[in-house]
């Protein structure tokens, strides 16, 4: 059976469909796994090994769109994410089975309509995801491996050679990115990291998207002489993911990065907003659990500042553990 599976949107709502691939292609692994994602995730999707191909949506008209999904010759699909846009293409290509949620105008284009309510927050955004994936198999199980993404060691030898690195790392990633609202400053961000240089034990790096130009030039003129590398991230998420996979924490908001980096094995420090919708119980990651330590920030300024004592406790007390 050729299966689409459609999750077209950022990396960090990418991510949290890679089990649904995963356990529709261990269902039966005669089963064609096609995936349909947005530009930035297609490297990624490209190294999954089971995603057998891989559909970029780069924002064609309808017509276009379902001629691309005609091409692949689906039997269903299971769509994550909808739009009316992503809906019609499926209509119009002809999909016999289209599974997706009981949400918004788009539903009248799919048969197999599933209720799920997501801003009841019942489960995570990954299980919805893998829920929808049983309205094709019933019996299908919903068990997958932690990390579900492996990488060489590469690119990791490649950066502790450039960047003179021995030990284990401990990494900050002050960006926002994606969809998260709400963050630590910059200077808190500093502070995080000076509990972390006092560790002789570690390197600590602080990392930065391609486009975070100028966050990194105003951290390298807070950092001064100070021992912590920082690096950009310019080539690919598939070359950011191989880093991460090797390094032991890494802190952060709850960001896409955040998701690669749990995804990847790499243990986890993440900042919530204090809401439902941007809460961990919904954006907690596919990795593995007892490795996310998760942390909502209060919007009033003095349960922030309580918050953020909170954390450089849970810092130093994680770093004593050593890794």
């Amino acid at each position: 059976m050729n299966i689409l599976v459609v999750r077209n949107d950022k990396l960090g709502d990418f991510i949290t469909a890679l089990p649904t691939f995963y356990v529709l292609k261990h269902y039966n692994p005669a089963n064609r796994i096609i995936a349909l994602v947005a530009p930035l995730n297609r490297k990624l999707a490209e190294s999954c090994d089971f995603i057998d191909e891989v559909i970029v949506d780069g924002g064609e008209d309808i017509l276009e769109l379902a001629f691309k999904i005609r091409k692949a010759n689906i039997d269903a699909s299971v769509t994550l994410f909808s739009n009316t846009r992503v809906a019609l293409a499926q209509w119009i290509a002809r999909i016999p089975i289209r599974i997706a949620p009981a949400t918004k105008i788009a539903q009248i284009f799919y048969n197999r309509r599933i209720i799920q309510r997501r801003s009841e927050v019942k489960m995570a955004e990954f299980e919805y995801n893998l829920q929808l994936a049983r309205a094709l198999f019933s019996d299908l199980s919903l068990d997958y491996p932690k990390p579900l993404l492996h990488f060489s060691d590469t690119n990791f030898k490649k950066f502790c050679a450039e960047y003179e690195v021995t030990k284990p790392v401990v990494a900050f990633h002050p960006g926002f990115g994606g969809s998260s609202d709400a963050n630590w400053t910059l200077d808190e961000y500093m502070k995080l990291v000076s509990i972390a240089t006092e560790n002789q034990a570690i390197d600590v790096v602080m990392t930065f998207g391609p486009d975070e130009d100028r966050l990194y030039a105003e951290a390298k003129n807070l950092l001064g002489e100070s021992r912590v590398v920082l690096y950009r991230s310019v080539e690919s998420i598939v070359d950011f993911a191989a880093l991460l996979s090797r390094f032991k924490l890494f802190v952060s908001t709850s960001t896409g990065t955040y998701h690669l980096a749990s995804a990847s094995g790499c243990e986890t420090f993440t900042f919530f907003g204090d809401s439902t919708f941007a809460s961990a119980a919904r954006w907690k990651s596919i990795g593995e659990e007892s490795k996310q330590h998760h942390f909502m920030i209060p919007l009033d300024t003095e349960g922030r500042s309580k918050r953020f004592e909170t954390v450089k406790q849970e810092l130093k007390n994680r770093l004593l553990k050593g890794f």
